[in-house]
């Protein structure tokens, strides 16, 4: 099933792919896809180019899927377990440079987890992100440091039909997708006055 992004005008035609299944097959992710994944996210740009991203990776079948599939709530849980790949994303919350603390290190770590996304695109597979997880939970589980915090949790893996799914799971897998309004979102001189250009299509 695909449910391509209905787009006012032409963007990247990997972003226009993009949506957030539940669904996935048992197909695993190899090796050399997942390094590539992650060499795109150390690629990604961050203040004084600190790279305060850090991920914990697990492969179906491991002890680090399992921890991390204990740490999402029951919701995610009940569909996240057919997916192959999940991952934590973690941040460094103390500048590495100062020493201080870094107020933008999850802007940063969402930069790198939006490279992740395009890669994840590019290899032909699907990113499901997810902030429905009990962070302190994958912090003890993991032995996180004090000065990092876990941030959000992740599926990867490629697509399944809906009816791998559960209950209202295959109800929403087919829903449509919708956004606001580029007027609404870009603005121009004060906080809420469209920007002139929002309006072309």
């Amino acid at each position: 099933m695909e449910k391509p992004a209905l787009t006012n005008l032409d963007i990247n035609p990997l972003l226009k792919k993009r949506w957030s299944p539940r669904s996935f097959t048992s197909q695993k992710v190899e090796n050399d896809v997942l390094a590539r994944i992650f060499e795109a996210a150390r690629w990604a740009p961050s203040s004084s180019n600190i790279q305060p991203w850090r991920f914990i990776v697990g492969r179906k079948g491991d002890k680090t899927w399992d921890m991390i599939l204990e740490s999402l709530v029951d919701f995610n849980q009940k569909w996240a377990k057919l997916a192959p790949v999940l991952v934590l994303s973690v941040g460094n919350k103390i500048s590495s440079k100062t020493n201080k603390p870094n107020k933008i290190f999850q802007y940063d770590v969402g930069q790198s987890v939006a490279y992740i996304t395009f890669q994840v695109m590019q290899e032909g597979l699907f990113i499901h992100q997810m902030g429905g997880l009990n962070t302190e939970k994958a912090a003890k589980l993991f032995q996180v440091p004090e000065d990092y915090q876990v941030l959000t949790a992740m599926a990867i893996g490629h697509k399944g039909e809906p009816e791998l799914l559960e209950g209202d799971f295959v109800k929403m897998e087919k829903s449509d997708r919708d956004r606001l309004t580029a007027a609404e979102l870009v603005f121009e001189e004060a906080f809420g006055n469209s920007a002139d250009f929002s309006a072309i299509r």
